[in-house]
């Protein structure tokens, strides 16, 4: 979790890097401590990077003990040695805790071992203590290296050649505790493993009206907790940041038997294995059970996931972040000077970031020592904005009772709506569900409104209770009913409902067509006085094709069901000889999900409608499969997006595969269809759905204040009225819709610039094609600490 305020330097984003720039370098990868899903996607990042840039790779088996023993724990890699295993979890190369290296006589033994080998760059993968130690090893060097000189075992000229070693870090740790970056290499892994079983005990307790205490990991940091609790909609979480106070049992009653008397049929409790109370007593899950069972009579079950957490194949996310950061890291290494610092590879928002590596380990240390202390309100600070804000949106979500003075909407009562409008999306009920709840929360009449505009402008309005909304958050589609249209035709009609039942405020959650008929219902205030409300898009789409946003909620569930069939496809593979598979994509003509997908799969190509190609530039990939496959290589993958080329369609690229590789390679073509719109939201999808909703109501009201009069008259006309919330880059903003409009293309339904453009070179070189690399990282110095966005 980020809680490092840093400021641009002279940042490097978008340096050209050509290949065999560094020829002749020798560097190292090793994984250290714990294990997490989507450590090997950033291994085999680093790898691949680092033999583009023309340098010796190594790997270092068993982490810091394989330093230290040496000898077959320290090999060479080569590109094979990486493949396949971008979709595996854990770490091919082993991870271990290494009691050793905590001694001078372990690190200079590791310092022989690397200079033997001329090895100056190490890539650490690990948590705050294996870079903590990977920073000592760095300050002692000089040190270790005249020891060695002095004892005979190096040679002067051996000892001129390894002056200085340089680190560049990358975090990966499943509890997400690393102040310095908001994701740590395994966290989205883990919270989906999490969501599975939580998901899955929530049908059996709801056929036997059961309570479960579910047990997740995180001693020292509550984030799986926290977020596994919004993201299910759990009725208490405890975690070791925010203990509730000691009449807990009593607070923990009172809302289970509240829940029950709304008629609900289950409860669900979420317990860290840190968790403690504010005196700093532990708090478990089988005293969380005993409580229930015994105050309540509730049938209660606990489960303790466990090591189950750590394990499974890793999420999009976590398999794309591992190959942006590896990739960034290799290149930091590279370009750094003995005065250098060493640093950690993070992820401010949806931008790579290289940070100083010390402050934040010393940030993360901070906030177990207000821990310790018992200061509970720095602790929360101190882990950052966006873990506040899962906080105080899980804890308003989960309130008995409404306020009854409001200081938001300062006791003005609002009638605010909300609709679904374009194709279904994961996330798109968790946004409508946080929406009703936190608008009755604010004291305002909540509508949903059925069937998009066709159902606004029937006036099919239906007033929502906090009970109305009930296990939403966890359902993929869309329970108000959503259809690809816009309003023009409809426009009379949606004005009059509007005004009939005085509407104040409207959120539109979906697509294209949610931004595009928002702009369109703006634009018609001049002639309809009813449109004269501040109005809101939250963009839900899986083509993430929405102008000014960088992740449109349901994408990452997209992704993930993508990568799982590729998975399965690859799969069945095994054993074939020289097999080429071509798999088409959704997205309109957008080629986001393509090209992430084909990243996040390891795929070797991906053709998109963005980047201009011709059947030049598919007889050369007939020409890389057959060099390939002579090398050993026994399967080839493109991704196509479906709209990437009114002719070059998925069956001609396949009929042109197995004219041309007659003999050589068999090719097979998968189209996946609509299986990528469904399936339950991504627990990424649910939480920023719950959140850009919580954030979109208070914006809402807020407005609605200043521009509707209580004489009935709206006045809302200026752009800032009309607005999108999204993630852009580093930072959520409400950005105006006629800013928007001017960066969309509305033939083809695209923003005129797409920030993941620039990873289209990464998946070649990944993919062992010539091409140049332009880093994506920003260079931070360290500022304020105030926490992420």
């Amino acid at each position: 979790m980020r809680t490092l305020s840093i400021v641009p330097t002279a940042g490097r984003e978008g340096a050209d890097i050509q290949r065999l720039l560094y020829k002749g370098r020798a560097m190292a990868v090793f994984t250290s401590g714990g294990d997490s899903s989507g450590m090997n996607s950033a291994v085999r990042s680093v790898v691949r990077m680092g033999l583009y840039l023309g340098c010796k790779v190594y790997f270092i088996y068993e982490g810091y003990q394989g330093m230290i023993d040496g000898n077959e724990y320290i090999k060479e890699a080569d590109w094979n040695a990486v493949s396949d295993i971008i979709q595996r979890g854990g770490t091919i190369i082993g991870s271990a805790r290494c009691k050793d290296f905590t001694d001078r006589s372990g690190r200079l033994k590791a310092c022989k071992n690397l200079v033997d080998r001329d090895i100056t760059n190490l890539v650490c993968i690990g948590g705050d203590g294996s870079l903590t130690g990977a920073n000592l090893f760095r300050q002692e060097w000089p040190e270790l290296i005249q020891e060695l000189v002095n004892q005979g075992k190096i040679t002067p000229e051996k000892a001129n050649k390894c002056p200085n070693i340089q680190i560049a870090g990358l975090v990966g740790s499943i509890d997400n505790d690393f102040c310095g970056t908001d994701m740590t290499i395994g966290t989205d892994t883990a919270l989906q493993r999490i969501m599975e079983a939580v998901d899955a005990v929530v049908s059996t307790a709801q056929s036997h009206q059961r309570a479960f205490v579910i047990e997740v990991m995180g001693r020292h940091c509550g984030y799986l907790a926290l977020v596994a609790a919004l993201a299910s909609e759990a009725d208490f979480c405890f975690i070791p940041e925010w203990p509730p106070p000691t009449n807990w049992r009593e607070i923990l009653c009172e809302k289970l038997a509240h829940s029950r008397s709304m008629g609900q049929r289950l409860n669900i409790v979420i317990v860290a294995e840190g968790a403690i109370d504010r005196e700093g007593h532990k708090i478990s899950s089988d005293m969380v059970r005993d409580v229930v069972a015994n105050n309540l009579g509730y049938d209660t079950r606990t489960t303790v996931l466990g090591h189950v957490q750590r394990g499974g194949n890793p999420s999009a996310f976590d398999r794309l972040l591992g190959c942006r950061m590896g990739a960034e890291a290799t290149i930091a290494l590279m370009e750094m000077t003995p005065e250098s610092e060493p640093c950690v590879i993070s992820i401010d928002g949806n931008q790579i970031v290289r940070v100083p590596l010390m402050e934040c380990v010393f940030r993360t240390k901070a906030v177990q020592k207000a821990m310790d202390e018992l200061d509970w309100e720095l602790a929360v600070k101190l882990r950052g904005r966006s873990f506040q804000r899962n906080l105080d949106t899980y804890r308003l979500l989960t309130k008995l009772h409404t306020r009854e003075k409001d200081n938001l909407s300062e006791g003005r009562v609002f009638n605010i709506a909300v609709m679904n409008v374009g194709a279904p999306a994961g996330g798109m009920n968790a946004a409508v569900r946080s929406f009703v709840r936190m608008g009755i929360y604010h004291r305002c009449n909540v509508y949903a409104i059925q069937n998009s505009f066709e159902g606004l402008a029937k006036g099919e309005l239906k007033q929502m209770n906090w009970s109305d909304v009930t296990n939403w958050v966890m359902v993929g589609g869309s329970y108000l009913g959503t259809q690809k249209q816009l309003p023009t035709k409809l426009m009379a009609k949606v004005a009059d409902t509007l005004e009939r039942f005085q509407i104040h405020a409207l959120l539109l959650v979906g697509g294209f067509e949610a931004f595009h008929s928002s702009l369109l219902l703006s634009r018609a205030r001049d002639q309809y006085p009813a449109l004269r409300i501040p109005m809101t898009v939250i963009p839900c789409t899986i083509s993430n094709n929405v102008p000014g946003t960088s992740c449109s909620l349901g994408s990452d569930t997209a992704v993930n069901e993508i990568c799982t069939m590729i998975d399965k496809i690859k799969q069945s593979a095994t054993g074939s000889k020289r097999r080429v598979f071509v798999i088409e994509t959704m997205g309109g003509y957008c080629g986001y999900l393509a090209t992430v997908a084909a990243i996040a799969t390891g795929a070797d190509n991906a053709y998109i409608f963005e980047e201009k190609f011709t059947v030049n530039d598919i007889k050369e990939d007939v020409n890389i499969i057959a060099s390939k496959m002579q090398k050993g290589v026994q399967r080839y993958l493109i991704v196509r997006n479906e709209c990437a080329n009114a002719n070059y369609t998925t069956t001609f690229i396949q009929q042109l595969f197995s004219e041309e590789g007659k003999g050589q390679f068999s090719t097979r073509i998968n189209v996946l269809g609509h299986a990528q719109q469904g399936g339950n939201p991504t627990p990424f999808d649910r939480n920023m759905g719950t959140k850009l909703a919580a954030r979109a109501l208070e914006h809402l009201i807020v407005q609605a204040k200043e521009y509707c009069l209580p004489t009935g008259e709206n006045q809302a006309m200026g752009p800032d009225s009309a607005t999108l919330l999204a993630l852009r880059g580093r930072r959520v903003v409400f950005t105006p819709l006629e800013e928007l409009a001017l960066e969309t293309d509305f033939e083809h339904r695209l923003p005129i610039d797409q920030w993941w453009m620039k990873l289209r070179p990464l998946l070649r070189i990944l993919a062992k094609h010539n091409t140049t690399y332009y880093t994506e990282a920003v260079q931070m110095g360290t500022g304020d600490y105030s926490g992420d966005s």
